[in-house]
């Protein structure tokens, strides 16, 4: 099978595309046919060496998160799954290539409704956002900061607190403003003085916040919620310790995806596909992922699934 992997850590460069083995699958696993695969921060970070405490790399290793695609085969103990069901799922490391195995407990039936770029980019962004207003328990009425508002996560947090009647402000560079505004937040320009810009856009207080971003946001979400346990992030696990805030990771699960997709199916909830690349590209869409300043998310095309 097609697939892009590497064998040693390093940068975008050691990311190539080569002929790998399909892999096997075994009772109670799907051996789905990838239409599209996310790409993630993560998988940035695996590349370069930064593994995260989940993953461990061998080589050659083929690196993505989520996926969509057609069932392929089953497993002898697998129900409920058949050939030819079109999926969407998720699993650690292994997806950029033609054929990924997964626990069928992993995967999930797409909505007809759903687009193949939906159904691939959806699980890793949508998942995490999910856990992470749980986890920080969001009620209506309350106001929620996101640094990092028009990315992957924050995209999909900004609507989905949105949808649970939360006011939220959002962080994000120059250029994102207008986007953030259209998902439903108020956009606040990161930088020097975004601590006052915040309090401006929200002069009735913070009651939580989530930093997908870095860049010692934390620092500035300390200063405006009061109670540091709903305070969370998703990247800057160092600073959240040093300051007693939250370290979030996404509790992922067929039943959160199947909720996450019904609402794309409903219109609810969207994801926004910036920028897309064939699979022999998988180097360049790390490159887009590295630049930081992106919104939405990235995907790979691996299938013919998409026109």
């Amino acid at each position: 099978m097609r697939a892009a992997a590497f064998d040693e850590f390093g940068d975008a460069d050691v990311l190539r595309p080569r002929e790998l083995p399909r892999p096997s699958y075994g009772p109670t696993e799907v051996l789905v046919r990838v239409a599209v695969a996310g790409v993630q921060p993560v998988d940035v970070a695996v590349r370069s060496g930064s593994l995260p405490p989940w993953a461990t790399a061998t080589f050659p290793q083929i690196v993505g998160n989520e996926f969509a695609g057609t069932v392929e085969a089953v497993g002898a103990d697998v129900r409920g799954f058949a050939v030819g069901d079109e999926v969407a799922g998720f699993r650690v490391l292994g997806c950029y290539a033609e054929f990924v195995a997964a626990p069928a407990t992993q995967v999930v039936r797409k909505p007809a409704g759903v687009d193949w770029l939906t159904a691939g980019t959806l699980s890793a962004s949508g998942q995490t956002a999910h856990t992470a207003l749980e986890q920080l328990g969001a009620a209506a009425g309350e106001t929620l900061l996101v640094h990092g508002a028009a990315g992957g996560v924050g995209t999909m947090l900004v609507q989905l607190a949105r949808a649970r009647g939360l006011t939220v402000v959002g962080t994000a560079g120059a250029a994102n403003q207008e986007y953030v505004r259209a998902l439903g937040a108020i956009p606040v320009h990161y930088g020097d003085g975004q601590l006052d810009r915040i309090r401006a856009a929200a002069p009735g207080g913070v009651d939580l916040a989530l930093d997908a971003a870095g860049h010692d946001n934390l620092r500035t979400a300390v200063e405006l919620v009061a109670d540091r346990r709903r305070i969370g992030t998703i990247v800057d696990f160092d600073l959240a310790e040093e300051l007693g805030c939250r370290t979030l990771r996404s509790d992922r699960s067929a039943a959160r995806l199947a909720e996450l997709l019904a609402r794309c199916a409903d219109g609810t909830l969207r994801v926004t596909i910036r920028a897309a690349y064939e699979l022999d590209r998988a180097a360049d869409a790390h490159r887009d992922v590295e630049t930081g300043h992106g919104y939405g998310k990235v995907a790979l095309l691996v299938g013919n699934q998409v026109p």
